[in-house]
């Protein structure tokens, strides 16, 4: 049998002279360091067997021993599997080790709370972090079952608990796993209480993550209080409440979770807010980690959302909402009068903002440099406070203690900031609910509304243009080509603003009276991606045609931003 002490002595043993040592010796070599260290025996079985497969699993060993998995702002994410660049035991019992090394160093007190998805892996992975948590001498409460992102960033709030860990991929491929980390107020702030890290906590985590002996020095205590139903009760409870019980409440909706943990919890939020239950999407509303209807698990993907709308015009209903795996992001889809369409993260993150502000909330309204800037005209005309952010939501809520609400454009919406410092598609898909019962009430729907705003504000149209790369250097190569010969135009107007955020970070923005563009390479893929914005002013409230005008003139500085990167 491969697992047995004598094949690791005979390969150790090959190795002896190092003369005759080959690459396929020292990836033999590796392997073997790593499965004595390994606590999984799957995993260690895993990989004698790709040793047994030699030389035709090269590729794949190779590709396992790269280099570990990363610590970084967003935690880890990988595939599911046996290494150090995979998701596995090992590699989260390191995770979870250096996390707690990091929070002995700052002498911060209190419980870890842990939280888990449905995915390959996650009930396993929340374990070991437990085990590791009670091992360092914390306290760590486990969600009682496999729940959303929110209830996790909720739960650290409510708990006042010094850090939390959330087991999740999002919405990434089936095969993956990740693992989130968040603060609690004594190390995050008020702005950063129950919010996920930023820099340079993952730096220090990862250095802490490297500084760490043999796995099987790291003390490993018992499994954790596992807690009751009561904080998930305590979190539909604050969800149900952004939305006005007095409201009209009239709204037949579909949804879908995305074969992901959100289902149970939208419906009974949906029910204690007022709302008529959804009608699910049948073969997606059960937790499945193989996630067999959808090749790809996120609501902006094409085709990811045909059963939802499908369902929805068999149905006649009046909303169609749709939540990725984990539930912290929300898309919607409307009838419209061309037929149904999803609305764009822009599109719904305005009107959730308008809608909010028409209700009298205060404080800052928050959005990304690269999401519409018809948040900050509309802020600008109600005379409410706005700011602007780099991309990714652990910004968006660190943009002031007094936050009201934030989004993104990719479909990521904070509006209860004060219970969830983090992008909620529960709550999100409430407040929807909540602007499209008013406006059906009225005899009117969410393109209505948007109709509206763009007689008030003119239209803005959205896009992005995405180029992947499989050497890196060619995005390195683009922005400096872009940094070194900027447009003086877009569209035959003249360029009136341009920014360059280098060193803090790699984004270029420029800017005419009618188109912006930022450019930036993607933080989670080999992409460099281009954010596309025109403004078309509607005449003789003719929307429809500013609209016509807006899609064509996108189009046109597609093309044009493509030349300029020379990709």
């Amino acid at each position: 049998m491969s697992g047995d002490i004598t094949y690791r002595c005979e390969k150790i043993a090959s190795m002896s002279d190092p003369t005759a040592i080959t690459e396929l010796d020292t990836l033999r070599a590796q392997t073997l360091q790593w499965i004595t260290d390994d606590p999984d025996a799957t995993c260690r079985e895993e990989l004698y067997r790709l040793l047994d497969e030699l030389p035709a699993s090269a590729a794949e060993l190779t590709d396992r021993f790269s280099g570990r998995l990363v610590f970084g702002t967003a935690g880890l994410r990988g595939p599911v599997r046996a290494g150090p660049n995979g998701m596995n035991r090992a590699v989260v019992r390191a995770a979870a080790a250096g996390l707690m090394s990091w929070l002995d160093g700052r002498g911060a007190d209190g419980p870890v709370v842990i939280g888990y998805d449905a995915r390959n892996g996650s009930a396993e992975f929340a374990e070991e972090t437990a085990a590791v948590v009670t091992g360092s001498g914390r306290p760590a409460l486990v969600l009682p079952r496999p729940l959303p992102t929110p209830v996790l960033a909720f739960a650290v709030r409510q708990l006042e608990a010094v850090a939390g860990v959330m087991v999740t991929a999002s919405h990434n491929p089936p095969a993956d796993n990740g693992y989130k980390v968040y603060l609690g107020k004594s190390l995050g702030g008020a702005e950063g209480n129950g919010a996920q890290i930023v820099a340079p906590v993952d730096a220090q985590i990862e250095a802490a993550i490297e500084d760490l002996g043999s796995l099987s020095d790291i003390a490993l205590g018992g499994p954790g209080t596992v807690l009751d139903e009561s904080i998930v009760t305590e979190y539909l409870a604050a969800a149900a409440g952004v939305v006005d019980r007095d409201d009209p409440k009239e709204l037949s909706t579909v949804a879908t979770p995305m074969h992901g943990v959100g289902g149970r919890v939208l419906v009974d939020a949906m029910t204690q807010a007022g709302f008529a239950a959804p009608t699910l999407v049948p073969e997606q509303a059960e937790p499945d980690p193989a996630f067999p209807t959808v090749s790809f698990p996120n609501p902006e993907e094409p085709g990811a959302m045909d059963r939802l709308i499908a369902l929805g015009e068999s149905t006649g209903a009046d909303l169609a909402i749709a939540l990725d795996p984990d539930a912290d992001r929300c898309a919607v889809a409307v009838p419209d009068a061309g037929g149904w369409r999803a609305l764009r993260g822009d599109e719904l993150g305005v009107l959730l903002a308008d809608h909010l502000i028409r209700k009298g909330r205060t404080g800052v309204y928050a959005t990304t440099i690269v999401s519409s800037s018809l948040l900050r005209t509309l802020c600008e005309a109600r005379g409410v406070s706005y700011r602007e952010t780099l991309t990714g939501f652990k910004w968006i809520v660190r943009a002031g203690e007094d936050l009201a609400f934030g989004y993104e454009e990719a479909i990521g919406y904070c509006v209860a900031p004060q219970h969830v410092r983090d992008k909620d598609g529960i709550s999100a898909a409430l407040l929807t609910c909540e602007v499209a019962a008013g406006l059906r009430a009225a005899l009117l729907g969410l393109p209505d509304r948007l109709d509206e705003l763009a007689r008030e504000f003119g239209v803005y149209r959205t896009d992005q243009l995405s180029v992947r790369v499989t050497d890196l250097r060619d995005i390195t190569d683009a922005m400096a080509r872009l940094r070194g010969d900027l447009p003086t135009s877009l569209l035959d107007e003249a360029i009136v603003e341009h920014t360059d955020l280098a060193p803090r970070a790699d984004v270029i923005t420029l800017r005419t009276n009618g188109a912006r563009v930022v450019v930036r390479p993607s933080g989670t893929e080999p992409k460099l991606k281009a954010y596309l914005e025109v403004i078309e002013p509607v005449a003789d409230h003719d929307v429809a045609a500013a609209r016509e005008r807006a899609a064509a003139s996108l189009q046109a500085l597609r093309t044009e931003v493509a030349s300029a990167l020379g990709l």
